[in-house]
């Protein structure tokens, strides 16, 4: 990625992000050969820029010195980012009485590319439940919050951002775009998405977009185990997401 200058310092920034980026996407420890593979940068600048980063804490090493992870540094960057979010501090109240009213468990997610990122979750206290956690990172067209977020956006920008074809989570997830878009029409009639263990067999949810911009940036979610799951507790988490919604739209109005 050139700058405006052309140096070299900005080729190694690009390059740093980029890595720290691949070990937060593939958990565990790699090899240098792995990550030689995968990023294609030469292996003596690719080896000194770990080494650099590890003496720096953003990298981590295995007992051999061989293989490495991310570090202790980026959770401490990350729980900066948390801490600091406008809409994370504002939408606390409203995720712990939708995770009261529901029992269920809560996630407030933003969009970022095509993906979402967890920003906040609330567990639900049923034995049964999803296991998740902040900064996970899914493929918007998967997630019921995704969903809801690309349905603020209009049709010609849906196939900007996605392809043709998309990957497959589950059995059921969508892979057809135009298919994915024809249930956007819908979602931005009813006012929420519905994930059908479209992301993780087992489990529905439904979600809301937080409409404080346009398009949308953040949206909030319920997930629901399908064992749990009747028409009239359905009913019930759509209703509750209504009230949240209006709670979360009243918290961000100044944002």
């Amino acid at each position: 990625m050139p700058s405006p200058t052309g140096t070299a310092q900005v080729k190694s920034a690009v390059r740093t992000v980029e890595l720290l980026e691949y070990f937060a996407s593939n958990t565990g420890m790699h090899s240098l050969g792995d990550l030689h593979e995968r990023t294609g940068y030469p292996k003596s600048s690719l080896h000194m820029l770990l080494r650099t980063l590890s003496e720096l804490g953003w990298v981590e090493t295995d007992s051999t010195g061989t293989r490495y992870g991310i570090g202790v540094r980026a959770l401490l960057v990350g729980s900066s980012y948390i801490d600091g979010d406008p809409v994370v501090a504002a939408a606390r109240s409203a995720l712990d009485q939708l995770a009261e009213s529901t029992g269920e468990t809560i996630h407030l997610a933003r969009l970022d590319g095509t993906d979402v990122v967890y920003l906040a979750t609330r567990p639900s206290q049923h034995s049964l439940r999803p296991v998740t956690r902040i900064g996970r990172r899914l493929p918007a067209y998967a997630t019921s919050h995704g969903k809801a977020l690309l349905a603020t956006h209009s049709d010609e920008q849906i196939r900007q951002l996605l392809p043709d074809r998309l990957e497959p989570i589950t059995e059921h997830t969508h892979t057809d775009r135009e298919k994915l878009i024809a249930e956007l029409h819908l979602i931005r009639e009813r006012g929420f998405a519905t994930d059908r263990e479209e992301n993780t067999v087992g489990v529905r949810c439904f979600g809301m977009a937080i409409p404080y911009r346009s398009p949308a940036r953040d949206a909030v979610s319920v997930s629901v185990p399908v064992a749990r799951l009747t028409p009239a507790r359905e009913a019930m988490i759509q209703e509750a997401l209504f009230d949240a919604k209006e709670r979360l739209a009243l918290a961000t109005r100044h944002l």
